[in-house]
């Protein structure tokens, strides 16, 4: 397993550190940019500077991202994320209230934002895309039919696919170069009420 597919899972101080909205958005934000000082984060989540390095170092502090070595002055440092994907555990993976919360932010802000970034692609104009790229993007849903097993084997195939196109294609450079974003979602839906039972519904008239 190389660096970039190397899988980090958070523990509860790294939760807690990332448990706040602002703070989220600027890792999600290092994430789809590359490096950046709190000067340009500002600019980008409409804070001042002062709020994005307090919100920096509390990140830098639990390993969450690092400076980037060699670049920038003591005036004004770069950040980015460290190589490798993190594993958010779910609140109800958590012992404690306070870490069952903060699971709770970290793992709704990352949905929050994914959906605003796919909403922001499907509202784009096409005139602000380059044409070479406008008929690149694709969201597709599908349902299936699928035991537990079968289901295990088509994430693995998943993971696999992704896998290889981290190895290939991550750090590329070049003129031609954007940075893309790959989703995958594999999961189980709740399983359907029987044949003739409906939920109960409670209404409330207004007199």
């Amino acid at each position: 397993m190389t660096n970039e597919t190397q899988v980090r899972t958070l523990d509860a101080g790294a939760l807690k550190a990332l448990a706040h909205p602002l703070r989220v958005k600027i890792f999600d934000l290092l994430a789809a940019r590359g490096p950046q000082t709190a000067s340009s984060l500002a600019a980008l989540v409409g804070e001042t500077s002062g709020s994005t390095s307090y919100h920096l170092r509390a990140l830098a502090a639990h390993d969450l991202i690092r400076e980037v070595e060699g670049r920038g002055t003591a005036r004004e440092r770069w950040w980015e994320r460290p190589k490798g994907r993190i594993d958010v555990p779910g609140p109800d993976e958590m012992t404690s209230p306070a870490n069952r919360a903060a699971a709770q932010i970290v793992t709704s802000e990352f949905f929050r934002l994914r959906h605003e970034t796919l909403m922001a692609y499907l509202n784009r104009p096409q005139s602000e895309v380059p044409e070479e790229w406008r008929e690149i993007g694709v969201t597709l849903t599908t349902h299936l039919d699928m035991t537990a097993p079968q289901a295990m084997s088509l994430r693995e195939e998943l993971e696999t696919v992704i896998e290889s196109a981290i190895e290939r294609f991550r750090g590329q450079t070049g003129p031609d170069v954007r940075r893309v974003s790959l989703r995958a979602e594999l999961f189980d839906l709740p399983t359907p009420s029987p044949a003739g039972s409906a939920p109960t519904v409670e209404t409330v008239e207004e007199s």
